[in-house]
C-alpha cells in the first residue's frame, strides 16, 4: 500500500513526500479513505502511530483554502499535543496554501487574536482558550466543515466535555466529526455519541499492542525511598531518554530536584509550567541536553518523543489504561523498552488492577547493590491477573450470587 492509493490529491503526495514518509502507518491507510469519503470516523491507535496526519492529510483535501473562518476545527486536551497538531498542518499547508492557526492557554491572546483576524482555514484549539475567544467574539466558528476531537479520551477524564459540549453547540450541525483517541471506552464513546453520525470505527492499535515490546520491571519499596532508589535505578542502568511520570505537580518538581542534586541531567513537566517552559523542557529531552523528564499524566498525554528508552512509574495512575498508556512511550517504532514501576506498599491494590487489565503476572525485582531500610511489602507469588470475585446479598430474595469486581 502507498500513499497514491488512498485518494489523496497531487498536492497532498507532495506534502507527503517532503515530510519523509514513504508508506501509510495502518491507521493513516484505514482512516483517510473514510475521512476523503466524508464519512464520520472514529479512529482508536496508540500515540506515534501518525494518527495526526491520519486526519490532518484528508482534511486538507476536503475543505478549500478560502477566507470565511475556520472550516476545519481540531480540538485536543493540551497544549502540546495542540503544538504539535500545528506543526503537521503547517507542514501541509506548504503544499496547499491553507491557513493554520493554534489557540491554547498559559500565553497572551493578542499574537491568537491577530492570527484569527487574518483569517484561518484550519484552527487547532484547547477548550479553554477557545471558548475564551468565542466569547470575546473573536473565533467564530459558523463555517466549520470538519470537527476533529483529537484523544477524547483524555479530554472526558480531564473534565473538559461540558467545554468541548458547548463549542460543538456553536458548530452547523451538518459537519464531518472525527474521533481520534489513544483508548476508546464505553464511557467516551457515551458522550459523544449524539455527535456522531453513522460512524466507521477504525481501530488498528489495541490497548495491549505495545506491551509485547515492553519489557515491564517491578521493583517494591517503601513510599519514602523511591527517590533514592531512582536514581541508584538511572546512574546503575545509565538509560538514553527516560520519562518518570508522578501523580502530582509536588511530586514532579521534587523528583526533578532530587536527580538534578544526584548529577543527573532533568527536566520537569506538569501543569504550573508555563508554556515557554514545557516547551523548553521537551526540546532539552528531544535534543540530548537532559535524559530525563519528569512529567504528570495531565501533560504528557500525546507528547511525541523519539527513541525514549525507559518510562518510570515512580507513583503507579489512577487507572489502568493510563498505566498501559504510559508505558506505551517508550518501545515505538518497532523498538523495544524498559518500563520500570516503583511499587510503594499503599499502591498494591492499583497494581492488581493493572496486572488483570494487561492480563499478565509482572515481576519483581530486588534492586541489586541498594541498601533498603525501609520496609517494602511484596506482592505475594501466588497471585494471578484474574480479577478476584466476591459474593454479594440480595436483600429482596434473601439470595447470595457472585459477581466480578469492578
Amino acid at each position: 500500500m502507498s500513499f497514491e492509493n488512498l485518494g489523496l490529491a497531487p498536492r497532498l503526495l507532495e506534502a507527503v513526500a517532503s515530510m519523509g514518509y514513504t508508506s501509510p502507518t495502518p491507521i493513516q491507510r484505514d482512516a483517510i479513505p473514510m475521512v476523503l469519503e466524508g464519512r464520520d470516523v472514529v479512529g482508536c491507535a496508540q500515540t506515534g502511530t501518525g494518527k495526526t496526519a491520519a486526519f490532518v492529510l484528508p482534511l486538507m483535501q476536503r475543505i478549500p483554502a478560502k477566507p470565511g473562518g475556520p472550516r476545519a476545527l481540531v480540538v485536543t486536551p493540551t497544549r502540546e499535543l495542540a503544538v504539535q497538531i500545528e506543526e503537521v498542518a503547517t507542514q501541509v499547508a506548504k503544499h496547499t496554501k491553507h491557513r493554520v492557526a493554534v489557540v491554547y492557554g498559559g500565553v497572551g491572546y493578542e499574537p491568537q487574536t491577530k492570527a484569527l483576524r487574518r483569517g484561518v482555514d484550519v484552527l487547532v484549539a484547547t477548550p479553554g482558550r477557545l471558548l475564551d475567544l468565542m466569547e470575546r467574539k473573536t473565533a467564530d466558528l459558523s463555517n466549520v466543515e470538519i470537527l476533529v476531537l483529537d484523544e477524547a479520551d483524555r479530554m472526558l477524564d480531564m473534565g473538559f466535555w461540558p467545554q468541548v459540549r458547548r463549542i460543538i453547540q456553536t458548530i452547523p450541525a451538518g459537519r464531518q466529526n472525527l474521533l481520534f483517541s489513544a483508548t476508546m471506552s464505553t464511557d467516551v464513546m457515551r458522550v459523544v455519541s449524539s455527535t456522531l453520525h453513522e460512524p466507521v470505527r477504525v481501530e488498528v492499535a489495541p490497548a495491549s499492542t505495545p506491551i509485547e515490546a515492553i519489557e515491564q520491571r517491578v521493583y517494591p519499596v517503601g513510599g519514602q525511598e523511591k527517590a533514592q532508589l531512582l536514581v541508584h535505578l538511572i546512574k546503575a542502568d545509565d538509560p538514553e531518554r527516560v520519562i518518570v511520570f508522578t501523580r502530582t505537580k509536588h511530586r514532579a518538581d521534587r523528583v526533578a530536584k532530587v536527580l538534578h542534586k544526584s548529577g543527573i541531567n532533568t527536566a520537569a513537566i506538569h501543569g504550573d509550567r508555563s508554556q515557554s517552559q514545557r516547551q523548553s523542557a521537551l526540546a532539552s529531552l528531544k535534543s540530548g541536553r537532559c535524559r530525563v523528564l519528569v512529567a504528570t499524566d495531565v501533560v504528557a498525554r500525546g507528547i511525541d518523543i523519539d527513541d525514549v528508552s525507559h518510562v518510570v512509574n515512580y507513583d503507579l495512575p489512577n487507572t489502568p489504561e493510563d498505566y498501559v498508556h504510559r508505558i506505551g512511550r517508550t518501545a515505538r517504532a518497532g523498538k523495544t523498552g524498559t518500563a520500570v514501576t516503583l511499587l510503594a506498599p499503599e499502591e498494591h491494590e492499583l497494581f492488581r488492577e493493572i496486572e488483570v487489565k494487561i492480563g499478565a503476572v509482572l515481576n519483581t525485582h530486588d534492586a541489586e547493590g541498594f541498601e533498603y531500610s525501609q520496609q517494602r511489602l511484596v506482592p505475594s507469588a501466588e497471585r494471578t491477573a484474574v480479577r478476584r470475585t466476591r459474593t454479594v446479598y440480595s436483600s429482596s430474595r434473601g439470595r447470595s450470587r457472585t459477581r466480578r469486581r469492578r
